[in-house]
């Protein structure tokens, strides 16, 4: 860093997203994103609105509020738009927590939120999960701290019934506990119904996953309208115009074909059980997801050799070093043919071990 960079933050270590290598074609598994396009309207939406670039985007993002309240079945001041739901997370962060009312998130989770408490200058407890990758509830009832939980987690794909999400809300009635459900789509059930029930639960979600929109930023947050004004005075002090123009009708026009990204979802979800079972008959070990990933290791070949040889044969896959879940890869589910993909390359590289 230069002799310029604040000291303040000279210790920070940034969040690192995932592969987006340019050497070659792969079968991309590794980020998340949806394997299907956005549905026909997004497309001539966007080009239709090129027109209209030369003129500000909507601060208030009314029309898509509208039609998130329409999807959402919440009136428009519950919730707020933001420039994916990492700035959602930020913003929330900024907002409901500080050195007299601390974080606390568990130790295997989105990578962001560690970063995000530094940045901020936040204080931060790491609660470890269970042995087998589960959320204790038991270990947030009660902490009087703000509350992070990523519902389902990542990278473990894990999903903690409603009832859970309850309890810890519950339990903590003068902190916030932000629920981020980037994943909530595939399989879970969402806290947003809660919301009218406890002024203290923050939910955020993103259009990046289900909604094949990884490439426009798109995000969002449902809470209390007191808690909404509380993140708009962050956004309007920080960029009010947030949401560009293409992104806005992107958004809409989405939510208004939503039984298009409803039927990839069910896509996807059935992709990920054949996924599983077909890891499984090759003798990895899955843990059970409700995300669009699976979080899985094999009993033969360490987690960064798999990596490695796949991106060697053109499949890229998540592998993380972190000592507790060196030995895994998180698997985006794709199409049939790319995790057929997948699974072929994995026969091959198990028999060049001569395993």
């Amino acid at each position: 860093m230069s002799k310029f960079f604040t000291q303040r933050l000279e210790n920070l270590v940034p969040y690192v997203p995932g592969e987006q290598p340019q050497d070659k074609k792969y079968v991309k598994l590794n980020t998340n994103e949806s394997p299907f396009p956005p549905s026909s309207g997004v497309k001539k939406a966007v080009s239709d609105e090129v027109e209209s670039l030369k003129l500000y985007s909507d601060p208030e993002c009314v029309a898509l509020r509208n039609e998130m309240s329409r999807v959402y079945n919440i009136e428009p001041e519950w919730i707020i738009m933001n420039n994916g739901s990492d700035e959602t997370l930020n913003f929330a962060f900024m907002a409901f927590a500080d050195e007299k009312s601390p974080l606390v998130f568990p130790d295997i989770t989105y990578g962001f939120y560690p970063v995000f408490a530094e940045i901020n200058h936040i204080p931060y407890e790491e609660i470890p999960l269970t042995s087998d990758f589960s959320v204790n509830t038991e270990d947030y009832i009660g902490v009087n701290k703000t509350v992070v939980i990523a519902n389902p987690n990542a990278p473990t794909g894990k999903c903690m019934p409603l009832c859970d999400i309850e309890k810890i809300v519950k339990s903590n009635p003068q902190n916030i506990v932000i629920v981020d459900e980037a994943y909530i789509d595939f399989g879970g059930e969402t806290a947003v119904p809660l919301v009218k029930k406890y002024n203290n639960l923050f939910v955020t979600g993103t259009f990046s996953k289900s909604r094949s929109m990884a490439g426009v930023r798109l995000g969002f947050g449902i809470a209390n309208p007191e808690l909404i004004k509380d993140i708009n005075t962050i956004k309007y002090s920080t960029n009010p115009y947030n949401i560009d123009r293409l992104t806005s009708i992107a958004g809409v026009t989405a939510l208004k074909e939503q039984d298009y990204y409803d039927k990839n979802c069910k896509t996807i979800i059935e992709n990920r059980e054949w996924t599983t079972k077909q890891l499984e008959s090759i003798g990895f070990s899955v843990i059970p997801s409700k995300a669009n990933f699976v979080f899985a290791k094999s009993c033969e070949i360490e987690g960064e050799k798999l990596y490695l040889s796949l991106k060697e044969k053109g499949v890229l896959i998540r592998h993380f070093t972190k000592e507790r879940i060196k030995d895994y890869n998180r698997i985006t589910i794709g199409t049939m043919e790319q995790m057929k993909i997948l699974i072929e390359k994995i026969k091959e590289i198990r028999e060049e071990m001569n395993l």
